[in-house]
């Protein structure tokens, strides 16, 4: 009975992936793509971790770490574009 719960909770993971998906590439505005990018993120870790509970491993949990910080600094430098233009700011010899 779990392992039918795991596999239906992966399952809509897959699809709330796939809508994200669209919404990165049809969103209207920017900042919808990079709320869509941090959803797509924040559900992998999720499927990640049903796989794992799934196989009975503790092997993806490093792999759910990377994900997450990677995630992170994605979202980060994404909306710094979005605000200012650039993601590196080079400070002028003036």
């Amino acid at each position: 009975m779990t392992e039918k719960i795991l596999l239906l909770a992966l399952a809509l993971f897959s699809v709330s992936i796939a809508l994200s998906l669209f919404r990165v590439i049809r969103g209207p505005s920017l900042p919808d793509r990079a709320i869509a990018l941090d959803t797509i993120g924040v559900n992998l870790l999720s499927a990640i971790a049903i796989v794992s509970i799934i196989l009975k491993t503790k092997a993806y949990l490093e792999a759910i770490l990377i994900l997450g910080i990677l995630a992170f600094i994605g979202t980060i430098a994404f909306t710094k574009y979005i605000e200012r233009g650039v993601i590196v700011e080079r400070k002028s010899n003036d």
